[in-house]
């Protein structure tokens, strides 16, 4: 009788564990919420779209705003699926992260507004305010001897990225140290100083090709900035110096996109 009464009891455990833990996975996947945005299908939680009280998807979750269902019964949005992409982020994150070289920074804010996120859309012109006053900014990367300001070259360019991929090479190829190539220098925000600066003498070297080929010379250095510009999408508007009469002999370029 004990033995029966044991299975029993066994049997029963079993049963309300299966139930609990059917329950626990029916609210798993009733909180789980999928989307159709503009085509493209996102699977988040419901937490994740209630975030922030008074926005659109809170509203559509909690049943505030009526929004239409496609053919597989999901949510239909009519809006920018592949941005929509940034906005689920921010939900998630709490925070704005975009990838480098993001570019659609109005059609952002305008996807932020529909969704009254006011936060997000306030970080969005934020960034937009900060990239448009750096782009009317000109920068420049000057390379110099500390014995003689003559012996050098300023770059001019309104894209700090573009300065700072030059300057990045000159410093990563100067810690290599080259044969030929000078061993002592010093870096600030926009000044390379070498204590003794390559001079345009047969056998000096300078490396800044991206395949680490040999570049010889202060006036090749020129060349390579003007390349590199170019391939870019950079053009030279104009040699700062044309008193010299070549671009070859000034002391200045000037880049703009």
């Amino acid at each position: 009788m004990e033995r029966k009464g044991s299975r029993r009891e066994n049997e029963c455990e079993e049963k309300n564990s299966n139930s609990e833990s059917c329950e626990l996975d029916k609210d798993y996947k009733t909180s789980l919420i999928t989307l159709n945005v503009g085509g493209y299908l996102y699977i988040t939680q419901k937490q994740t779209l209630t975030k922030y009280p008074d926005s659109f998807l809170e509203g559509i979750i909690n049943g505030r705003i009526m929004c239409p269902f496609d053919a597989d019964g999901h949510y239909f949005i009519d809006r920018d699926g592949l941005l929509f992409r940034h906005i689920l982020n921010f939900l998630r994150n709490g925070e704005l992260l975009l990838p480098e070289g993001f570019r659609e920074n109005q059609l952002l804010a305008q996807e932020a507004e529909f969704f009254q996120l006011k936060v997000l859309s306030e970080a969005v012109k934020s960034r937009w305010e900060k990239e448009q006053l750096a782009s009317r900014e000109t920068t420049f990367l000057e390379i110099t001897d500390s014995h003689d300001r003559s012996q050098g070259l300023r770059i001019f360019c309104n894209a700090p990225e573009f300065i700072a991929k030059i300057k990045s090479r000159i410093v990563l190829v100067s810690k290599s140290r080259l044969d030929g190539f000078p061993e002592e220098f010093s870096v600030s925000s926009n000044i390379i100083q070498f204590k003794y600066f390559i001079k345009s003498e047969n056998g000096t070297r300078l490396v800044l090709k991206e395949d680490n080929t040999f570049v010889c010379t202060l006036e090749t250095l020129k060349f390579e900035a003007i390349m590199t510009a170019l391939k870019c999408g950079f053009r030279l508007l104009t040699s700062l110096d044309c008193s010299r009469g070549s671009i070859v002999h000034s002391d200045a370029l000037h880049f703009i996109k």
